[in-house]
């Protein structure tokens, strides 16, 4: 049941990651309409009527929308941001107010490299830190909630990737970067589920100065998991597991729970090692 829900859980944010891939697409077909009602005026000025069109005929754009893989994922999950316009118009508008909009539509000339570039500065400058869009996406799904931060990073790794020479084919992300790192998951799991009490009572030696039902869920939860990753993974050197850790619990937990975490995790290293259980493979590269 829980890994079931892991997996559930991984696949929302993968829904999410091209949500806001579509996003892009949302947002530039709402300057498009905008430009159309432009035209349509009663007594259009010569603005109108020869509109800049850079923005709504960037490169980058063209190719993202056309992508078959993002227009078959999309069709099939029924993703769509046709009932959040005011989204889409507050987005717009706040890209249409910043400098480095202004600074590409009145450039000289683009390029397909600069017309990605513009779209990554979008979603890091603007999508990124926008609550209308963070309070929106917490109403689709409770799953997305402090996911945004992550997938966004994904999105501009995709942008990045793109290349004018792959066309609609341009490979999107996987869900997972091999089977090996679903397995990954799978066994992460089992080894919190199948050791859950013997890894509290551990935590629970090392944190006697606190009450283990003062100590905030999130920390032990994510101290459970860093001590599989430690035990289960002897190919995963310590301090990777450590510092990964530590980043997870000061981006979900509270402003002092890297450093509270880091030093239990780190006197349990310790005792593990003096016990001998925690073996770690040194791994030989050619």
């Amino acid at each position: 049941m829980v890994e079931k829900e892991l997996f559930y859980s991984i696949e929302k944010t993968y829904d999410l990651y091209y949500h806001l891939l579509n996003l892009a697409i949302a947002i530039t077909d709402f300057a498009a309409q905008k430009i159309d009602a432009r035209k349509s005026k009663l007594r259009p000025t010569a603005e109108d009527l020869n509109p800049n069109t850079r923005f709504i005929d960037n490169s980058f754009l063209v190719q993202l929308r056309k992508n078959v893989h993002l227009k078959s994922y999309l069709s099939e999950r029924k993703l769509s941001w046709i009932n959040y316009p005011e989204v889409i118009k507050e987005l717009y508008e706040e890209i249409q107010a910043t400098d480095f909009f202004t600074d590409y539509m009145e450039a000289d000339s683009t390029s397909y490299e600069g017309d990605k570039e513009i779209w990554r500065k979008i979603f890091k400058r603007v999508i990124l830190t926008n609550e209308m869009l963070d309070d929106s996406l917490e109403e689709q799904s409770i799953y997305w909630t402090d996911d945004v931060e992550i997938v966004i990073s994904f999105v501009l790794k995709t942008i990045k990737r793109f290349d004018a020479g792959e066309g609609v084919g341009q490979a999107l992300l996987p869900m997972f970067k091999d089977e090996e790192d679903a397995d990954f998951a799978r066994k992460l799991i089992k080894g919190v589920l199948k050791n859950g009490s013997s890894y509290r009572e551990i935590i629970d030696q090392n944190t006697r100065n606190w009450e283990l039902d003062r100590i905030a869920f999130m920390d032990t939860l994510i101290m459970e998991v860093a001590m599989s990753e430690l035990i289960d993974f002897p190919s995963i050197p310590v301090n990777v597991t450590l510092n990964e850790y530590i980043e997870i619990a000061k981006a979900y937990s509270t402003d002092k729970s890297g450093t509270f975490i880091n030093g239990v995790l780190d006197t349990i290293v310790g005792q593990l090692k003096e016990q001998n259980k925690l073996i770690k493979v040194v791994m030989f590269t050619k």
